[in-house]
């Protein structure tokens, strides 16, 4: 073989080595900020979470934007044709909007989604996050 032939070669597999290292760092950090975002609850779509059927997201959707009394009505109506992690999340979110009025209904209301959470729910990394306001 000529050597300009093997320089040639050598460039080429320098720089293919170049690139296969900056998508195996790229793949990486990805993945890094994907389980950062999964361990704050950050990643997590609440509308997207089992549990619930799509029929009732208007519904939901019109309770949470009349505030905690309306949304308190629709947990009491709806509550038993929802289940984890959907209802987890819906009712942390209600005891942050009734926190400030209520705060022993929320606490209360806390105390049942932390008691029944696993560490696999997609919902507990956020009800860890509450869970040092709600103690």
């Amino acid at each position: 073989m000529s050597t300009k032939l093997m320089g040639t070669l050598m460039i080429l597999l320098v720089l293919w080595g170049g690139y296969r290292i900056f998508v195996y760092y790229k793949e990486v950090k990805e993945r890094g900020w994907y389980q950062e975002q999964q361990a704050s609850g950050k990643g997590v779509d609440p509308t997207q979470l089992a549990g619930m059927s799509y029929e009732l997201n208007s519904s939901l959707s019109a309770a949470q934007s009349q505030g905690h009394a309306a949304l308190k009505k629709w947990l009491d109506t709806y509550g038993r044709q929802i289940q984890d992690p959907r209802k987890a999340w819906i009712q942390l979110d209600y005891c942050q909007s009734v926190f400030r009025d209520n705060p022993q209904e929320a606490r209360a209301v806390f105390a049942s989604v932390r008691d029944r959470l696993k560490e696999s729910s997609p919902v507990y990394p956020r009800m860890k996050q509450m869970e040092k306001s709600f103690n």
